[in-house]
């Protein structure tokens, strides 16, 4: 006899529940516990990148100090609270970038009810290779953030020193960081979305040359800098991140697809 209270909805929400046995007061309780987490973890993030602020700091300079090619560079304080301004920065931006492994983790146990129990099974490697595709990104941005500051600030020409305020320069910096490793994780995107049907592996297929454009504009955009190079460093990976999604996406499709149909 099957338990009438699985039905109605009134036991308590367990990892081996599908989306089906579960009210919409369950979901919502599991959303809140799955972001209570991740703020948590971006919180102790936060909390160590604080801690570790000044060797931090030291090592996102490097940059700045190399367009400044002085062996003690300095940034420009023009208020009281600029060091404690600095700090904090970091800390929000950091916390977000250390807590990112438990965000992803989390949301990933959110919508595993709805998946198959072979798409569970990529949920850890799926998180680590979405860090390992953020954090390339970044690196490839710091590599070259010496190149576009360089560039930018050469545009005035000698009329310009270069002397930054430490807040403006990290933020430019973050941005940069940030929306190199965004653009890094364009192949986990595109197969999660073909995971869930919002896109089919065989319309992008037919739209390569223009997903080809599109990753070349996208390169334009984050790379300031404009030169050939930067784009093409740019540009390569990210196609070929493209291309790598497809054959995976294919085969999560098809998986996806027999376990529809049931056994034949």
């Amino acid at each position: 006899m099957k338990n009438p209270l699985k039905r109605s909805g009134a036991s308590k929400p367990t990892p081996g529940l599908t989306e089906g046995q579960m009210t919409l007061m369950e979901h919502l309780s599991e959303l809140r516990t799955r972001i209570i987490r991740s703020i948590v973890a971006v919180t102790l993030g936060a909390i160590i990148v604080f801690i570790f602020s000044n060797p931090i700091f030291d090592f996102l300079s490097e940059p700045y100090c190399d367009i400044r090619a002085v062996d003690d560079c300095k940034f420009i304080a023009t208020g009281a609270l600029d060091p404690f301004s600095v700090k904090m920065t970091m800390a929000g931006y950091g916390g977000l970038i250390l807590g990112l492994p438990v965000i992803l983790y989390q949301m990933g146990k959110f919508v595993l009810p709805g998946l198959y129990p072979n798409e569970k099974k990529v949920l850890l490697p799926f998180v680590a290779i979405s860090v390992v595709l953020l954090f390339a990104g970044m690196a490839v941005a710091y590599l070259f953030m010496p190149r576009a500051l360089e560039v930018l600030v050469g545009i005035g020409g000698d009329r310009f020193e270069p002397f930054f305020e430490a807040t403006g320069y990290l933020g430019f910096l973050v941005k940069m960081l940030l929306a190199f490793g965004l653009a890094f994780e364009l192949p986990v995107i595109l197969v999660f979305l073909q995971m869930i049907g919002v896109l089919k592996t065989e319309t992008l297929r037919k739209n390569r040359r223009l997903a080809a454009v599109a990753v070349v504009i996208l390169g334009a955009v984050i790379t300031p800098t404009g030169d050939p190079i930067t784009l093409l460093v740019v540009s390569v990976p990210m196609y070929m991140f493209f291309e790598f999604s497809l054959v995976i996406g294919g085969q999560m499709t098809k998986r996806r697809a027999k376990a529809l149909a049931g056994p034949a």
